[in-house]
Parts: C-alpha cells; structure tokens; sequence
C-alpha cells in the first residue's frame, strides 16, 4: 500500500474501476471492420529510476500514446505527461500535460492541466479532493475548466471475494444536469469476476471476467440503453495480459 497522496489522476480509481472498467464500450477512434470492432493497449513501467520516481508508457492503439514521468514521496505526487492524441482526421496532435497531488494517503488536494501544443490552448484544467479510510474511500473533482462535477464513494464490503459498492455523482453546472451511476462487483471464485453497474440515464451494463494463470485474462460484457431508441444490446470481449 502506498504512504503518500499518489497521483492526481488515481483520484476514485477504486469506484472508477468498479462502474467503467472493461465493459462494452469503445474508445472514441476504433478500427471496425465488416461487424468487428476493435483496439488495443498496453503499457509499460520503469520503477524507482532514481528514488521516488519511476517512469510510464502507455499506448492504446489507434487512438493515443504517451510518455510519463512521476515523482512520489510521502507528501507529494507530481507527474509530467506528453503524448500523441489522435484526431478524427487521422492526425496526430501532441499534448502535454502536468498534475500534482498534495497531502497524505489519507487526505489529498491537487490539481491538473493539459495543453494542447498546435493551439497553444488549455484543454484540460482540473482539480479535485481525495479522502480514504478502510471504510470509505471518497473524491471530490472539477472538470471541464470547473464546469462538471463528479463526486466519487467506493466501499469495499468483503475483500475475500472482492465484494464492493460505489457510486459516481455527476453534475454539468452549465446545464444543471446531474447523473448518477451505481455498481456492484462480487468474485465467485479467486479468479471469476462479476461486476454490473446501472446509470439515471437508463444504462445497464454487466461483465464477467475471467482469469487463468493469474496473469491472463478474458473478459465478456454487454450494455444495454433503456433510454435509446434503438434498444439492441451492445456486446464485447476483451482480453489483458497484466503484470
């Protein structure tokens, strides 16, 4: 378990993990060919180049690939960030990005800003507040230059068979909108993971994972929108090889 803040960006990534990660859904530029769909990632760390700080590559094919630097201690998480972002014109743009989170790993403030290179512009300017403890693990975070909302709670019931709840809470100030998303996971087994989740906005999704060798992985979702006209249900496997 870390001491310190971590990094901005790991702000809710327990109840991040539990609504979004690995469902069906696609990444803003894919590659569809006949009724497939498809992407790919991977990434890479160097731990500990110096003490406290340690180097990430990730690139998730076709869309984006970057390069980041972090530095970690007890009070501090800082990371330097640039990368390529494809475009809808199959152009690549670099973008560079900086964040820091201050506190302890219990309490935490940071912000975060993105600048778009070719524009000289500011596509990203965040900021947020973490809380955890071994009942709660909260954040609260800005987006979309303070415009958006999100407030994040994960509570780990069991952790033997991963048993977990959490919750997002958005809301567009701009719009005044707010949505909500709820999710739930739960292990069968050491190596069979179930995770379903179900939004405001009429959204239901559901995966199970599966993995062998307790490195492979292969992972079955479905969506389906009560709120579109077009009802069919989406469905996708994926498949990780982790560390």
């Amino acid at each position: 378990m870390s001491i310190g803040p971590g990094i901005f960006s790991n702000l809710g990534d327990k109840a991040k993990d539990v609504l979004y990660k690995d469902y069906a859904e696609q990444s803003p530029i894919h590659f569809h060919y006949k009724f497939m769909d498809w992407n790919a990632g991977f990434a890479c760390k160097v731990v500990e180049i110096v003490p406290g700080v340690r180097t990430v590559f990730k690139c998730n094919i076709p869309d984006s690939g970057k390069v980041e630097l972090q530095y970690l201690n007890k009070f501090a998480g800082i990371t330097g960030r640039i990368g390529l972002l494809g475009n809808e014109g199959g152009a690549y743009d670099p973008v560079v990005n900086f964040s820091g989170l201050l506190g302890t790993r219990i309490v935490s403030l940071g912000a975060n800003v993105a600048l778009h290179i070719p524009t000289r512009s500011i596509t990203k300017l965040n900021a947020g507040f973490g809380f955890n403890s071994a009942f709660l693990e909260a954040s609260l975070t800005f987006h979309d230059s303070f415009d958006t909302l999100k407030a994040t709670f994960y509570h780990e019931v069991n952790p033997l068979t991963q048993t977990a709840i959490a919750t997002q809470v958005k809301h567009s100030l701009s719009l005044q909108e707010t949505g909500v998303t709820i999710g739930v996971q739960h292990a069968f087994f050491p190596q069979t993971l179930l995770k379903a989740r179900f939004d405001s906005a009429g959204k239901a999704g559901a995966l199970i994972q599966q993995g062998f060798w307790q490195r492979f992985f292969v992972t079955m979702a479905g969506e389906l929108d009560f709120g579109a006209e077009d009802k069919t249900p989406k469905f996708g496997v994926s498949m990780a090889l982790r560390p």
